[in-house]
């Protein structure tokens, strides 16, 4: 059985008897619990493009094209007819997208017209959302330039498959009030100091992940709540701040996937990127805060560095640097709040309040805004960012200065020269705009183990700055002990002093080395060379690798690299090729006028004369109708033989005036008087003679 491609009319009785047995019952049940009326099969939606065809033709030109600028997902050169753009302008995903840019009051409206259905008025709209008449046309404008409602006779038509997610039921949200403005004072004194503890944050970051392992997914990307917990504990910084680091080192292709082992490490990119200076690793790290297609979160634990389908992300942060770009130079901002809130109601489908606000908080910290405003480098997006950024921030710190409670304080970025030094002989303590290092033992015997001697480390230090006592006692005393317990791969051996060996065998942590004594100052040992020295160092010895001859092996171990995964593609493009404005504008032009009926070509008034009196004439030849038409048009004499009565005919001299329904109506000669003349009882038509 086929359905009629009307709607059919039940009536209520026959409508309840009737939606548990029909399929198209059930659905429009659906539909109207879901506060929308429309039939779901196609003769309601070719119902609808019709009449969004014939409003389309209504339209003037310029009116087409402030539609194809609103919707540029359908602008095709291809469009042959205002039928194939109502087919376009109709389409699921082109609807979908155009709601999407919808503001909060048009979206409230636009909830309203679809609860109404076929009732649908300006008044019932207004009257539903008990508002001014003011603000419903004014978004009724915005859905009419969108194509997604229309007028239709005394009803508001709308298209199909409509889904206002986010509208408002039963009022309209006012717009809130524009953002307070202020003077815009230090904003670059205050961006920099930002910008710089991102730069050191994404620093830290990449040495982080050469020291300690970091566990991440090889397939999916990510890295768990869970590690990124423990290494946001590590570093001694928030979960929040740690997350972003991340996602701009592997947008940065500064970080990658270890390929033969799931973790995290610096890639040969990232090398290069911490030698560089501290403006261009910043000037690298905003076009990848840009890309980011995660949405902003403050303080949701999840896992790190997943891919993220769409480009909602990037989207929000794009928004927030031109919505600033926005505010006039040297003003800013009162309260962010503010404007977050009115991007809130200008892109509700975009904009969520808590990922806005994180958004404007990572904006801070790369010091792209401070204090309510765009910064110099904000203004300089996306345009000479580089040059910039190295002049705004200054150069990395070359000093040190060493305290005698074995800190170790640098001023400002410090050189990656430097901060490898810190990191290799001491412990990290504070990193901010100021950072803290401290030397202990163990920090100090980790520059031992790699084959460094006492003055190598006290040289290398004393290059950065001066050092007190405390500090060179220290590594005097960490180098004496250093050593006296020597690892020998004979399967393998510990060689040393016989108290201290006799020490090793009663230690029970040291059990799993199997130790023995082979004579009186050498230990067997059941592990090999690694292991077993890893297993002595973990019990707070500190032995030293030599080889059968005795000399030392210096355990130096070029480190690994990851690659890069690439930046991700995750905006839309669609198939169609984007047209310009001045194009769409064309395209606009020729879609109206094609539609526009071609008027019948003009007829010149003595053809159109020549022939009403040649239809009327009964006895005139052609030359002669037309002589008479011309003097018709040009109010010029001519003589006619007229029949006045049976076998009469008198002869007048005549000036034609008008000519209508077979009358002939003239100035006759020489009195002048008007005179009317019936076209079918003249039967000579002459130009007059001259008479002297």
């Amino acid at each position: 059985m086929a359905y009629s491609p009307k709607p059919v009319k039940f009536t209520r009785t026959a409508y309840e008897a009737t939606k548990w047995l029909s399929p198209i019952g059930l659905t429009r049940a659906a539909n109207r619990a879901g506060g929308v009326d429309f039939w779901p099969y196609s003769g309601d939606m070719g119902r609808r493009k019709t009449t969004l065809a014939t409003w389309l033709l209504r339209l003037e030109p310029d009116e087409v094209t402030a539609i194809l600028l609103r919707r540029r997902d359908v602008a095709d050169r291809y469009l042959r007819s205002m039928k194939d753009l109502a087919e376009e302008l109709t389409s699921p995903d082109s609807v979908r997208a155009s709601v999407a840019a919808l503001d909060q009051g048009a979206l409230d409206v636009l909830g309203a017209v679809v609860g109404l259905g076929e009732h649908a008025t300006p008044d019932a709209v207004c009257r539903m959302l008990d508002c001014p008449p003011d603000e419903v046309d004014r978004a009724l404008g915005e859905l009419r330039s969108r194509a997604l409602v229309w007028p239709d006779d005394h009803t508001l038509r709308m298209v199909n498959s409509l889904k206002p997610e986010g509208a408002v039921r039963g009022r309209i949200t006012p717009r809130p009030p524009a953002p307070r403005l202020q003077e815009h004072r230090d904003g670059d004194r205050t961006g920099v100091a930002a910008a710089l503890s991102t730069v050191d944050g994404v620093t830290r970051l990449l040495e982080h992940c050469d020291a300690e392992e970091f566990a991440a997914r090889r397939y999916s990307g990510g890295a768990g709540t869970r590690d990124v917990r423990r290494a946001a504990s590590l570093m001694r910084t928030s979960e929040s701040r740690l997350r972003l680091w991340l996602e701009l080192a592997v947008e940065a292709q500064l970080i990658g996937i270890a390929k033969r082992q799931d973790r995290l490490l610096p890639t040969r990119t990232g090398d290069e990127w911490r030698a560089q200076h501290p403006g261009r690793r910043l000037a690298a790290l905003i076009p990848a805060w840009r890309r980011m297609n995660w949405q902003p979160a403050t303080d949701k634990a999840r896992s790190a560095l997943l891919d993220h389908p769409g480009d909602q992300g990037a989207a929000i942060r794009r928004s927030i640097v031109e919505r600033f770009a926005e505010v006039p130079e040297g003003q800013a901002v009162a309260d962010t709040r503010e404007l977050v809130a009115e991007l809130t109601w200008l892109r509700p489908a975009l904009h969520d309040p808590v990922a806005t606000a994180a958004a404007v908080a990572e904006a801070e910290s790369l010091g792209l805004v401070a204090r309510g405003g765009l910064t110099s480098l904000g203004r300089a997006l996306p345009e000479d960012l580089g040059d910039v950024a190295e002049s705004l921030l200054p150069d990395a710190t070359a000093a040190a200065r060493f305290q005698t409670d074995l800190t170790v304080v640098v001023r400002g970025l410090p050189t990656a020269e430097l901060s490898s030094l810190l990191d290799l002989v001491a412990d990290t303590d504070e990193r901010d705009v100021a950072s803290v290092w401290r030397l202990s033992t163990a920090s100090v015997r980790r520059a031992l183990d790699i084959g460094m001697t006492a003055d190598d480390v006290l040289a290398e230090l004393g290059s950065f700055g001066e050092l007190p006592e405390q500090v060179t006692r220290l590594v005097n005393d960490v180098a004496q002990r250093h050593g006296q317990l020597t690892v020998t791969g004979v399967g393998c051996c510990v060689r040393g002093d016989d108290p201290l060996l006799t020490e090793l065998t009663r230690q029970r942590c040291l059990q799993s080395l199997g130790l023995r004594f082979l004579a009186p100052t050498v230990l067997a040992s059941v592990k090999p060379v690694p292991e077993t020295l890893a297993a002595l160092r973990a019990a707070g010895y500190a032995p030293t690798n030599v080889d059968a001859s005795g000399t030392s092996i210096v355990e130096r171990v070029e480190p690994e690299r990851a690659s890069g995964r690439g930046q991700r593609d995750t905006g839309y493009r669609s198939w169609r090729q984007e047209l310009s404005d001045v194009e769409i504008t064309q395209l606009a032009v020729r879609l109206v006028e094609q539609e526009r009926p071609v008027p019948p070509p003009r007829e010149s008034p003595r053809l159109s004369n020549a022939r009403l009196l040649r239809d009327q004439s009964l006895f005139l030849p052609d030359a002669e109708v037309l002589l008479l038409a011309e003097a018709l048009v040009t109010s010029s004499p001519v003589e006619i033989r007229y029949a006045d009565g049976p076998r009469r005919t008198d002869q007048h001299v005549i000036t034609p005036v008008t000519h209508a329904a077979g009358n002939l109506t003239a100035h006759c000669a020489p009195t002048g008087d008007a005179r009317d003349f019936l076209v079918s009882h003249i039967r000579k038509v002459s130009i007059p003679e001259q008479r002297s």
